[in-house]
């Protein structure tokens, strides 16, 4: 039985469109390849899936490049993105089932007998995680376009649940809402917590709650991940923040720390040599920037700022449009980063 992550891609190469035709359903085969428009399944034809090759290299079968984005990866990672999953666990025993090969031993426990988890606690946020599903066709897809957010490859990390509790403070009833939920993960990529954003019925916009947006599990330190952490990555506080620089800066690795104080604590990756640090323009923006990037080039990390002409950058991006987002951000960014991260800017959006 495979038990590690190259055993278990060579096996799905080897049935290479029958992957696709399960996960990439709204793609089709053109000669030697499928296609479609990206690795969470959304129609079009910018991402190549090589349908046939040798078990390994660079042509091997299995291996998909989309030509929009610039991602690139194996069948396992179709896997983790078309089916919106985190923990590689969960990927290896999706790709296990698909291929009709046993679970391995000592695996959690059936979901009609898992035992109670402490409210508020990461195994209460990694279970509300579980129980939502990809945001694609959703409400959240539907909030995140109504905030100027149209670009929604790379969103893994958040998920749709249709029927989210929401508890009013004190002795209130507990109310059901739609609600986008965002993995809140540690720099393994580990889920230590959960973020809740309320919507209304629509999509149009918030839940009416007093509280609309909550946090659950382990914060400190962590965030909400857009891409994986590399040389150079970008921070900040708020999702729609983070979400509306990844319509310009879609190369840009991204995490969103959920509050400023949040983002003081992050915790920097070892790899990082420089971090671009999104402020929001308010007493506690210029605190966290100033607490950052003082433990930033401690570390012997550059930091540099990206500031919004209003209060946030989904601010910027709803009152000026892209084009002008763009330009604004092109000259807070270093010279050596403009192409390497904007060269994707004009790329369509989903």
């Amino acid at each position: 039985m495979p038990r590690d992550a190259s055993e278990l891609a060579r096996r799905l190469a080897r049935h290479a469109e029958a992957v696709c035709r399960h996960y990439l359903s709204n793609g089709r085969r053109r000669g030697r390849y499928w296609t479609v428009g990206d690795v969470r399944n959304t129609p079009g034809r910018s991402m190549f899936v090589r349908l046939s090759g040798p078990d390994s290299g660079p042509r091997a079968a299995g291996h998909w490049t989309d030509a929009a984005s610039a991602e690139y990866g194996d069948l396992l990672d179709v896997i983790r993105e078309s089916c919106g999953l985190v923990d590689f666990r969960d990927v290896a025993d999706e790709a296990r089932r698909f291929l009709s090969l046993p679970q391995p031993e000592l695996r959690r426990a059936p979901t009609s007998v898992r035992t109670p988890v402490p409210a508020g606690s990461p195994e209460a946020a990694q279970r509300l995680f579980a129980m939502s599903r990809s945001i694609s066709g959703t409400l959240v897809a539907t909030y995140l376009r109504n905030r100027g957010i149209r670009n929604l490859r790379g969103t893994g990390s958040l998920r749709f649940h249709p029927r989210c509790y929401y508890r009013l403070e004190g002795d209130g009833p507990t109310e059901t809402w739609p609600a986008m939920v965002a993995a809140v993960t540690d720099l393994e990529g580990t889920i230590t917590g959960a973020h809740r954003t309320w919507l209304a019925r629509d999509g149009s916009g918030k839940a009416p709650v007093d509280t609309p947006r909550r946090a659950m599990g382990g914060l400190l330190g962590h965030a909400v991940r857009f891409g994986a952490p590399r040389e150079v990555m970008a921070v900040g506080e708020g999702i729609e923040t983070m979400l509306s620089l990844r319509c310009v800066l879609p190369a840009m690795p991204m995490a969103a720390a959920l509050s400023a104080n949040h983002l003081a604590a992050l915790l920097l990756p070892p790899a990082l040599r420089r971090l671009y640090i999104a402020r929001d323009a308010d007493a506690a923006g210029d605190t966290a920037l100033a607490a950052l990037t003082e433990r930033a080039e401690a570390a012997g990390i550059e930091a540099l700022a990206l500031s919004p002409r209003m209060g946030d950058f989904n601010e910027d991006l709803r009152a000026f449009g892209l084009r002008a987002l763009r330009a604004a951000l092109r000259i807070q960014l270093a010279p050596q980063d403009v192409v390497r991260v904007m060269r994707q800017g004009t790329a369509r959006t989903v």
